[in-house]
């Protein structure tokens, strides 16, 4: 498969995590169009911006909710692609909103790069030929549509 870097949005309410997801996605050959730690930041970039995958923490420091915020990337670009980030899976409604699935925190730079490598596949020519990356849960909807 040829290399298709994606074009990331962050949202993610600690600064640290924020730059340290932005150093990894960029040293994977991704682009990371901004990250946001609030509804307001995430809102303007996800009306500016030109990203086609997102990585939503759950928690946020306006008190909202990544399901938020993860809804309404889905709903403002028809072939956008949102993965969770959270320590608190259990905060994830059953359907996902959306939203492929779920990478477990804390996790590992390793980790998180078998996620994205998987993730990519699974956004650029579905489905993902990999195996599914241990910390990454998918939703049901896409365990179904990509059959694992």
């Amino acid at each position: 498969m040829q290399h298709h870097p994606l074009k990331v949005l962050i949202v993610e309410d600690e600064a640290v995590l924020a730059m340290d997801l932005e150093f990894l996605l960029e040293e994977a050959g991704h682009e990371v169009v901004g990250w946001a730690t609030c509804l307001k930041e995430a809102d303007e970039l996800i009306n500016k911006s030109e990203a086609d995958f997102a990585l939503v923490d759950i928690h946020l420091t306006d008190g909202t909710t990544g399901v938020t915020v993860a809804d309404r990337i889905l709903r403002a670009k028809d072939d956008a692609a949102v993965v969770f980030m959270t320590a608190n899976p259990k905060l994830i409604p059953h359907d996902f909103v959306g939203a492929i699935g779920v990478i477990s925190k804390p996790y590992t730079a390793k980790g998180l790069l078998a996620a994205l490598r998987f993730l990519q596949q699974g956004i650029v020519a579905p489905p993902p030929k990999l195996q599914l990356p241990t910390g990454l849960t998918l939703a049901p909807a896409y365990s179904n549509r990509w059959a694992l």
